[in-house]
């Protein structure tokens, strides 16, 4: 069967279209990572190896498969061939700590976990099989590791319910938080490319982590529609740069950060980016004024994503068609149904104010292991229909543009990722000198909002010995920018934490300074 009938069909897979795109161009480029090229010939025979490889090791469909490791092209083929066996990928981080690690795969059921040099060394030895990947791995490598050329999997027959990976979005301290999607909620995210211009001839640079979602939903559909992918093991602004042009780039997935280094960098208005046919942008707010700069000064389209790795409903701005709707997040994706509740879960009028929730085919299963919080990330209407909470609040303007007002939940979002203050607050609260604490986050203009702490003294204890004692055992991209002593943490009368007083005085103290 070619990609294009398998496309038209109501379900398929992501290793189908590969296997695909092999038979019939097996000569095109798929993954380009420095100076190595993977064709799509090359690449389904690569994904043969290791789905072989991940049998003969034990693993059987529906059984997670761990990676945490930078990005790499074989990052790619592990993910490729633990879904053509359909064991389900379990995504992590490799700038989480050893403790939140451990528990992310324990958590997952994984006997096997693909990670670079520096992510595998910040395991204890023997807690868990490592394999090497990426340009940093250590023995046993993943091509000494996978299975012989002329060796094949057995085939596995993939649901559209079926796990498709889970990708871990917390875990610092507690129970870990993996996000379980599947088959049929990526196939929507494949249908959805062609809506972006994926095509065969499109070229797509990679530059965020592939453990996110936000990277996820452009490589899987930059592939099942035969393109090529350019990967970027970190991003650097003038690389990128460079990237594009050399490559001829057609498509970017960035967070707002990244437009905001790419735009600054003195040289970007030198660099050759006509190619360009559509960048997308989502994980964080994304500002009018630096929309607005993106659409005059970088040739092509531009959407603004708005939605969640749990799914529900998503909504598009296509920026470069309503320009005077910048300030906005836009209208509901076709199929998506968007709606606004109060605090008794009742929607609100038109016009109204309220939490963001959401229903469509591309939603979670659940969160893995976790049926309370489950639940509680859900609504349902009278009909019984299920939808995602976002624990945004916004409006409908009468257009239907949605404007986001504030955050319901207190989830920080830094550099496109999410960090939840809860699980900073309770790391802080183990230390001996430390009697109460807070966490909030504050706008910055190098990661768009960092979080920074308060906390009430129990003794003389410098807050800086605090502070680099919390960032010890917290994940890189969860580290706090500063630690205050406040004699008191400022409370309603219910003993709820007034987290907005708290952004004043730092606002105040900004302004002063």
């Amino acid at each position: 069967m070619t990609a294009e009938e398998i496309l038209e069909r109501d379900f398929g897979t992501l290793p189908d279209l590969i296997r695909a795109h092999a038979d019939a161009r097996g000569s095109h480029p798929a993954l380009i990572e420095g100076g190595r090229t993977l064709t799509y010939r090359d690449l389904d025979r690569q994904v043969d190896r290791a789905a072989a490889a991940l049998q003969r090791d034990g693993v059987s469909q529906g059984q997670a498969v761990a990676i945490m490791a930078a990005n790499s092209i074989d990052y790619v083929i592990v993910y490729i061939a633990a879904l053509r066996v359909g064991a389900v990928p379990a995504l992590i981080a490799p700038s989480s700590s050893a403790d939140s690690a451990l528990r992310m795969m324990r958590d997952a059921g994984s006997s096997l976990l693909f990670a670079d040099g520096a992510a595998a060394a910040q395991l204890p030895p023997g807690a868990i099989r490592p394999i090497g990947i990426g340009a940093a791995a250590e023995a046993p490598l993943l091509q000494d590791w996978m299975a012989p050329e002329d060796v094949v999997p057995a085939p596995a027959a993939i649901a559209p319910g079926d796990a498709f990976n889970i990708i871990y979005s917390s875990g610092t301290t507690g129970e870990p938080k993996g996000i379980v999607q599947s088959h049929r909620m990526r196939w929507h995210h494949i249908w959805r490319g062609r809506l972006t211009g994926y095509a065969p001839d499109a070229v797509t640079l990679i530059s965020t982590p592939l453990y996110s979602n936000t990277t996820l939903v452009s490589l899987i559909p930059a592939l099942s529609y035969g393109g090529s992918v350019v990967i970027m093991p970190r991003f650097d602004a003038r690389r990128f740069l460079e990237l594009a042009e050399k490559h001829r780039v057609t498509h970017a997935m960035l967070v707002p950060v990244q437009y905001r280094r790419l735009l600054a960098d003195p040289a970007f208005d030198r660099f050759d980016l006509s190619a360009f046919r559509m960048k997308t942008c989502t994980s964080a707010p994304f500002g009018a004024a630096l929309k607005a700069e993106v659409l005059q000064r970088w040739p092509g389209g531009l959407i603004d994503i708005y939605g969640m790795t749990e799914g529900g409903g998503t909504m598009t701005l296509v920026a470069h068609l309503y320009p005077d709707k910048l300030h906005t997040v836009g209208k509901p994706v076709d199929g998506h149904d968007v709606r606004l509740i109060d605090d008794d879960g009742v929607e609100v009028p038109p016009g109204g104010t309220g939490e963001v929730v959401g229903r469509s085919i591309a939603m979670m299963t659940h969160y893995h292991n976790q049926p309370a919080k489950s639940r509680d990330a859900e609504w349902h209407d009278p009909q019984g229909n299920r939808f995602i909470r976002t624990g945004d609040v916004g409006r409908f303007d009468k257009d239907g543009f949605l404007t986001l007002v504030d955050r319901k939940k207190d989830m920080i979002i830094s550099g496109g990722f999410n960090i939840y203050p809860s699980d900073l607050e309770a790391v802080i609260a183990t230390h001996p000198a430390v009697a109460d604490c807070t966490v909030i986050g504050v706008e910055s203009d190098q990661w768009g909002e960092t979080p920074v702490g308060f906390y009430v003294a129990r003794d003389a204890t410098p807050a800086e010995e605090i502070l680099a004692w919390t960032n010890a055992r917290l994940g890189k991209t969860q580290r706090l920018s500063a630690l205050h002593p406040i004699d008191e943490l400022p409370r309603s009368a219910i003993g709820k934490v007034l987290k907005r007083e708290l952004r004043d005085r730092i606002a105040a103290a900004r302004q002063a300074a």
